[in-house]
């Protein structure tokens, strides 16, 4: 059996969790991906109650699997499992949405992030730097809007309310468009004007992916994780220091080709090259 673990998916509470794998590991051979690793952003007892929860989920299964060396290192930072083995590091896939040369019709002048909305997704920093960019270059951000292209995740509701009641406190329009069929969100993500993923605390993104499925580059905050994928996938990725946002938002305006990743880039791994990594995995752990 293989798992894809996060605590949240497995238990009420971290602990709970844990005991439901540990139990699944005493019957069985089982190898898992471990997802949303424990990190000090999780707050001082919620990141020792995860971590302990971790470490026994490592320690119970055959063999262990991360999305990035970034994600590896948050194990062995802050979950210390007792196991010498190393997690194998297979990346999450892109899967190509949009085909190179596809017209780029970006007429919603809005900066947009994709997926959940959630606390500590960025939307808060994108509603500030839109602020700003407004000081800095008026005419060219007056009618610049925000946009989230998803739902709230479940028991947010409510921060989504506040937020967009933040956003209008900073004279910023920032709508949440609920769901979106494939359909709906390939042309929201084709006509936006900047793509972005402003995430404070992201250890792997399946959204970033999506961008770039997309044939958009999204800006991205230049933290250990995007440095990484920004190494896996050149001409990807636009890295931003947090206090240059509001200029990288200009500089996205300014330059819409800049937003776009080039024709025939490599997007790799995809997921046949994904699947063919975890067959390798699978051989290696059991023969």
């Amino acid at each position: 059996m293989h798992l894809h673990f996060t605590d949240r998916l497995f238990g009420n509470t971290p602990r709970e969790a844990a005991d439901r794998v540990v139990e699944m590991a005493a019957r069985r051979p089982i190898t898992v991906t471990l997802h949303d690793l424990p990190q000090p952003s999780d707050g001082p007892d919620r990141m020792i109650n995860r971590a302990a929860a971790y470490r026994r989920v490592a320690d119970a299964v055959d063999a262990l699997v991360c999305n990035s060396s970034h994600e590896a290192a948050l194990l062995r930072e802050f979950c210390r499992p007792t196991t010498a083995a190393e997690p194998e590091v297979i990346p999450l896939p892109v899967i190509r949405h949009l085909n190179p040369g596809q017209d780029h019709r970006q007429d919603i002048k809005a900066v947009a992030i994709l997926g959940y909305f959630y606390p500590g997704k960025g939307h808060a920093e994108i509603v500030e730097a839109v602020a700003e960019a407004r000081v800095i270059q008026p005419r060219l951000t007056d009618d610049l809007t925000v946009m989230a292209l998803g739902a709230p995740s479940k028991g947010h509701e409510s921060d989504a309310v506040t937020m967009v009641a933040y956003a209008k406190s900073k004279a910023i329009s920032l709508a949440i468009t609920g769901f979106l069929t494939e359909t709906t969100l390939a042309d929201h993500c084709r006509r936006i004007a900047v793509p972005a993923a402003a995430h404070q605390h992201v250890s792997a993104s399946g959204s970033v992916n999506s961008w770039i499925g997309y044939g958009r580059r999204p800006l991205v905050p230049d933290t250990r994780y995007f440095r990484e994928m920004d190494q896996l996938r050149p001409g990807c990725l636009t890295l931003y220091c947090p206090s240059d946002l509001p200029d990288a938002l200009l500089q996205g305006l300014r330059h819409p080709a800049s937003t776009w990743t080039a024709g025939q880039i490599s997007l790799g791994p995809d997921l046949g090259e994904v699947a063919g990594r975890y067959l390798a995995f699978w051989s290696a752990v059991f023969g």
